[in-house]
């Protein structure tokens, strides 16, 4: 494994997938499928995104991107009213 993924801290016992890019519909889908679990974006190093009961877990302290990111999947995760 990289030096990106040995720095990150993974809950052992969560549903983790890595993505190569950052691909929001994917990445939404799987949350939607798995409700609980990580996501690791590598791109970027955009880094680990957690999601709980199918909505991403928006981080205490994140960067604008990370910030960003977090909006648009929880955005597509919103059923259209």
């Amino acid at each position: 494994m990289s030096d990106f993924m040995d720095e990150m801290e993974i809950d052992k016992e969560s549903q983790v997938r890595i993505f190569p890019l950052y691909a929001p519909r994917l990445i939404a889908k799987h949350a939607k499928i798995f409700r609980d679990g990580v996501v690791v974006v590598r791109e970027d190093q955009l880094g680990q995104l957690e999601f709980k009961d199918g909505r991403f877990v928006m981080p205490h302290h994140c960067s604008n991107r990370t910030r960003q990111v977090v909006q648009e999947l929880n955005g597509l995760l919103t059923p259209a009213s």
